[in-house]
């Protein structure tokens, strides 16, 4: 056991939890005033509901003794035998509980992810139902294919270094899923929705950004050169997104906007994620440009396609997800991490094409369970908010709360 790489991963999971509220506010400002608490609820208790389903059921399935390379087993049920004893098979230089912790943060914040899309008009419960079997349906079983031990994606060769699949494309395909089954906000196309405080979503900006360093830093498992490498691309990817979103926005309007460098930035990080600990400075800067570009023309073609995808999830998360995973297989290194692979610029075609199967099964998985999981919720016990509920507000009618008086 290493003293420093335990303090590393310890830090780096509180600044990953600290994401959570992060985006809250990140959504928060970016929705009207009167469904600016119901929006932040939708993330904040997330850290509660799926720490303790991770605690009983996520961190075996994720984690636990492979079953057919598609699911751990429930032997580590209610945290059975994860003690501070180092695991054999997971970051054998840190107690497996600080391993467990650590990845309980990015089980919290991928559902989460997902209520930007659906924001300002589901109801609380059934919201809380859906994450829940979310959580054990999708993020669970796809956690154990690409970073369980034994997991058949992974055995594949598919990379992802700190959550371009298991995070960003799962959230991106549950909101896809989600925006076709529950439909448009009351008024949209015909009503204004501008955010209202935009220095809220600035605030959640600056936390998303600073949690990221050990969201992807943290993935190293140790204190080392890896970690280090993953720091440094993580801000540049990020600081390149926000660049070049907002040259997107000058050369479309001659104007720059501060949700667009926030929206930059965010696309930036999280197509940066994937690939963090495989590239080198340089390429991190060139998928950060991309992100911020391609992200930009995704996020502007929801209007064309009619869909209210409220806080652009598919267009930053779900195509940043997807564009970083595909990256990996061009820029990645062995040079940068050997424990990785060289991608198509460094003479492997062969791993572009394994991350896009990754990326095609990860997404059709992700879409369809959630597809249905929307389906069966929204049947039973009715996800959207009554008509008179959602003029309303989220925040009178579900939570009999006000956020500025």
């Amino acid at each position: 056991m290493n003293q420093a790489d335990t303090a590393f991963v310890l830090a780096a999971a509180g600044l990953v939890l600290l994401m959570t509220p992060g985006l809250a506010l990140f959504y928060g400002g970016m929705v009207r005033s009167k469904n600016v608490l119901g929006t932040i609820m939708q993330s904040l208790i997330l850290i509660s509901l799926i720490s303790i389903e991770w605690v009983y059921l996520g961190y075996t399935m994720s984690f636990g003794p492979d079953v057919g390379g598609f699911i751990g087993d429930l032997s580590w049920f209610a945290l059975n035998g994860v003690t501070s004893a180092p695991s054999p098979d997971y970051a054998t230089t840190i107690p497996q509980n600080v391993f467990m912790i650590f990845q309980c943060m990015f089980a919290i914040i991928t559902p989460a992810l997902i209520t930007g899309a659906f924001a300002e008009r589901v109801r609380f419960v059934p919201f809380l139902v859906f994450s829940l079997f979310w959580a054990i349906l999708v993020y669970n079983p796809v956690c154990h294919w690409i970073w369980g031990k034994g997991g058949w994606l992974a055995g594949l060769g598919v990379l992802d270094f700190a959550g371009g699949l298991v995070v960003h494309a799962t959230c991106g395909a549950a909101a896809l899923a989600g925006v076709l089954v529950l439909g448009p906000r009351r008024g949209y196309g015909r009503s204004s929705f501008m955010p209202h405080s935009l220095p809220l979503t600035v605030l959640g900006t600056g936390l998303l950004w600073f949690g990221w360093f050990g969201f992807n830093g943290g993935s190293a498992l140790a204190a080392d050169e890896i970690a280090a490498t993953a720091f440094v691309a993580t801000h540049l990817g990020g600081m390149a997104g926000m660049f070049t979103w907002v040259v997107m926005e000058w050369l479309s309007h001659k104007r720059a906007t501060t949700l667009g460098a926030a929206s930059g930035a965010i696309a930036g990080l999280a197509t940066i994620t994937p690939t963090a600990g495989f590239v080198g400075p340089n390429s991190a800067i060139i998928i950060g440009g991309l992100a911020g570009i391609v992200c930009y023309l995704a996020v502007n073609s929801k209007v064309k396609l009619g869909l209210d995808d409220s806080l652009d999830v598919v267009g930053i998360h779900g195509v940043g997800g997807i564009l970083g995973t595909l990256c990996l297989g061009i820029f990645a290194s062995t040079k940068v991490n050997p424990g990785g692979a060289d991608g198509l610029l460094f003479g492997n075609a062969a791993q572009l094409g394994i991350q896009a199967f990754g990326v095609a099964v990860v997404g059709a998985y992700a879409f369809v369970v959630s597809w249905l999981l929307f389906k069966l919720v929204h049947s039973i016990m009715g996800m959207r908010l009554q008509d008179e509920a959602e003029v309303q507000g989220l925040d009178s009618s579900e939570h009999s709360e006000t956020a500025y008086n």
